[in-house]
């Protein structure tokens, strides 16, 4: 009798956690998900490599300030899945620049140094 009562309440148990589990969902919305911003460094044109792995709609672009708030650029991404563009910070006077890119709500900004070594310009990211 002992055994028979421990069987039900064993089968309960499981019975109750098997209902309690929530179900996983077949297809995540895209519409939820977010944008995956990346900047990195260019290693042969001494610039900065912007990559957008797309969930959204909405066309990603980029914009270039100087310390003083000045857009120095603005330039706006093909609306493909991921998107990889190269900007080369060469031209620009020694001095700290912001480079913010905006995909889907989502803001991704970095500060860069801009100088000066070997006759050569280059760059570091300060954040």
């Amino acid at each position: 009798m002992k055994n028979s009562i421990k069987l039900s309440a064993l089968f309960l148990l499981l019975s109750f956690g098997a209902f309690a589990a929530k179900p996983v969902k077949a297809k995540e919305d895209p519409a939820k998900s977010k944008d995956v911003i990346t900047l990195s460094a260019m290693k042969e044109n001494r610039g900065v490599y912007v990559n957008v792995l797309k969930a959204g709609s909405r066309k990603p672009y980029v914009l270039v300030y100087d310390r003083d708030s000045n857009m120095l650029l603005k330039d706006v991404l093909p609306n493909k899945p991921e998107v990889t563009k190269g900007y080369v910070l060469t031209n620009l006077d020694n001095g700290n620049y912001t480079i913010m890119v905006i995909s889907n709500n989502e803001v991704v900004r970095k500060q860069v140094h801009v100088y000066e070594e070997y006759n050569q310009k280059t760059f570091f990211f300060i954040n």
